[in-house]
């Protein structure tokens, strides 16, 4: 280290130099000495109010004085014994000096330069100069690292200089392809470093200028001026980078990145896009070709979802035993997995307990796939549609019928009217009518709003909401396993989406209640959730029991899909509509739209049966065509409060109420 000192100036004193002690106590108390003290003479002072220090930015410290010396002088008082002094303000300072002796690069007995003050005010000086200090403005960073720059300094020399990391003056430097208009908007407080950072990702100034200008003011996220500078390249966020492993197996197999400096998990963005679609098609023809050997009529890949395969009818596998050695690993497999729930609950497991749990978990899903195979005349007229999901993994759907001539027994409304008309005949007034159930595809409609009613009546009961949550967290809590599942309540907080049931949710009238609520909370609580913890604070019991409630309608879930293993926490939504006395007339109408379109003849003859009797079934039974059934049967149903019976909310089993015509099953095709 070259740091050194030159001889003694006018004004300045020595601590080991020989003077009078009067002459250094009067010193002491003008509060104005400055003298020079060796280093193994300093100890940290008690009255020094920062407590905590990092050892990652003492080493930058360390570095930045072993450069250019201590440019601060310390603050001392007089210490406990004779020729010793206390860091009252620099004990930074004195660390990273320590530092630097224990690396060998000073004596001990190094000189350091300090200022003696009285120890009365040691504790004022010390707070003064830690809460009146005011970082460098990063555009002030960013212009002297660029002069250091240019003078041909290398990024580790600047980042010792000033004490900073790498990294630090890294993203420092990436302001200069930011424009100077928008620099000085930023020194300015009119846009924040967050949005000045977002521009780093393109150099084109006009450009960068034009999308903060064309932005609306409530809408300048970051995410948002990168989005608007970036196109035609794909963020290392976007699923298809992620099911390649990121942006290092892009650049692995020869891609360019551009870097975003600014983002804290590495991010940045592909440039060849042509590259990247090929890496991903690859990958999803590994995870497609077992399919193709398997008997399907066709295999396809995409790179997500297609919205289409919700249109097409499915084919789904058939239920087969297991055998008993199977059996056998999978109850074993249970019990061990809801032992280790226990012992981590109780915070009795070791740390092999969780990856033990995941690997559990991932051979009960290779054993519970042995419980459903798929025949081989079905596949033979289905297919799987291979495609990656939003978290950028690969997922496959499987058994879709995606032609018409590959549904085999399905058949069109007229060769359904044709066939009931047959086997059905004129309906006399008494006559029985056989009983069936709704196809699949409307159980799954119908229940989804009945989970939109469910919840806006949650949402408006807090003190039903709040047992709801409690049910919920007590089956995790107190049995462990699978008894969470028993709960209508997806409690983690999963949020099931209706729109891929209720495609128009403008017309359904508990959508719109529930969206009208969401617009109403979205404006009462705070826009940064950095913010809300201590605005809940602030609010009363009253209103987080609003809150709370309205967030347990979100996690409602009583929709009936033909595959769950949620069969117990479906039933208990109707244990949950009969605590909410809700009343589904009053959110549903059976109308050609809502339910006759979608059923058969028989389906339609037996609702007005159940509804108005079976004079009223006659009207039905006479019309020749399905069409003038269906208007026959709304305009007899309209007014009844008749419902389907998966919208219903079932009576209590146990309960003394007995079911009326309107719980009788319901026809459908």
């Amino acid at each position: 280290m070259s740091t050194s000192f030159g001889p003694k100036e006018e004004g300045f004193a020595t601590a080991g130099s020989k003077q009078p002690e009067a002459t250094r106590t009067q010193e002491i108390e003008a509060m104005t000495t400055t003298i020079i003290i060796e280093l193994n003479k300093l100890d940290a002072d008690p009255k020094n109010v920062r407590k905590t220090y990092s050892s990652a930015k003492l080493a930058e410290l360390a570095a930045n004085i072993d450069a250019e010396g201590v440019l601060q002088n310390l603050v001392v008082r007089a210490g406990g014994k004779r020729g010793r002094y206390f860091v009252t303000a620099g004990e930074r300072r004195r660390r990273a000096l320590l530092m630097l002796m224990e690396q060998g690069k000073i004596a001990k007995d190094h000189p350091v330069e300090c200022k003696v003050r009285d120890g009365s005010q040691a504790t004022e000086i010390s707070l003064s100069e830690n809460i009146f200090r005011e970082d460098m403005h990063p555009v002030d960073q960013f212009e002297a690292f660029s002069v250091m720059a240019a003078e041909g300094k290398s990024i580790a020399d600047i980042a010792a200089h000033f004490s900073v990391s790498e990294i630090i003056v890294r993203r420092r430097l990436a302001l200069a392809k930011v424009s100077p208009k928008l620099l000085e908007l930023h020194r300015e407080g009119k846009m924040t470093f967050e949005q000045l950072s977002a521009f780093t990702v393109s150099d084109d100034h006009e450009r960068q200028e034009q999308v903060w200008e064309n932005l609306p003011q409530w809408d300048r996220q970051a995410y948002r001026i990168k989005s608007n500078l970036v196109t035609g390249e794909v963020a290392s966020t976007d699923r298809r980078v992620l099911l390649i492993g990121g942006l290092d197996a892009y650049e692995q197999a020869g891609g360019a990145v551009r870097r975003d400096l600014f983002d804290e998990q590495g991010g940045g963005y592909t440039l060849d896009v042509a590259l990247l679609d090929r890496l991903v098609s690859d990958r999803l023809e590994e995870v497609a070709a077992p399919y193709r050997e398997q008997g399907w009529k066709w295999v396809e890949t995409a790179f997500e979802r297609p919205d289409w395969i919700f249109d097409r009818p499915r084919i789904y596998p058939e239920d087969v035993e297991l055998s008993a050695e199977d059996q056998a690993e999978y109850d074993a497999l249970v019990d061990e997995h809801d032992d280790l729930v226990e012992l981590i609950d109780n915070d009795a497991a070791d740390e092999s307990a969780d990856q033990r749990i995941a690997d559990i978990d991932k051979r009960l899903d290779e054993i519970s796939a042995k419980k459903e195979i798929y025949r081989s005349d079905d596949m033979a007229r289905s297919g799987v549609v291979v495609f990656i999901n939003r978290y950028g993994k690969p997922e496959t759907a499987l058994g879709i019928v995606r032609d018409g001539n590959e549904a085999g027994e399905a058949q069109d409304d007229d060769s359904d009217n044709a066939t009931d008309d047959a086997n059905t005949g004129a309906v006399e007034a008494g006559e029985s009518i056989p009983t069936f159930t709704p196809s699949q595809s409307l159980i799954e409609v119908l229940t989804a709003k009945k989970t939109a009613a469910l919840r806006v009546e949650l949402a408006n009961n807090p003190d039903v909401a709040l047992a709801a949550v409690v049910h919920a967290m007590l089956l995790r809590i107190s049995y462990g396993g699978y008894a969470s599942e028993q709960s209508a309540l997806q409690v983690s907080l999963t949020h099931e989406r209706m729109g891929k049931w209720i495609k128009q949710p403008e017309d359904c009238a508990a959508c719109v209640a529930f969206e009208s609520m969401q617009e109403n909370y979205g404006h009462k609580i705070p826009g940064n959730p950095a913010d809300l913890f201590d605005w809940c604070l602030g609010q009363s019991r009253e209103e987080l029991l609003s809150l709370l409630a309205y967030a347990a309608a979100h996690a409602v879930n009583a929709v009936q899909v033909k595959f769950t293993d949620r069969r117990n926490g479906i039933e208990q939504a109707n244990q949950l509509g009969r605590a909410l006395k809700v009343d589904m007339t009053n959110w549903f109408e059976t109308t050609a739209d809502s339910y006759f379109n979608h059923v058969n003849r028989r389906g339609i003859e037996q609702a007005v049966l159940e509804a108005k009797g079976p004079e009223a079934v006659l009207a039905i039974s006479s019309a020749s065509k399905k069409a003038e059934a269906v208007l026959i049967a709304e305009r007899k149903i309209k007014g009844s409060g008749w419902l389907p019976a998966p919208v219903r909310i079932a009576v209590d089993p146990n309960g003394e109420v007995e079911a009326d015509a309107r719980s009788l099953p319901v026809a459908a095709e």
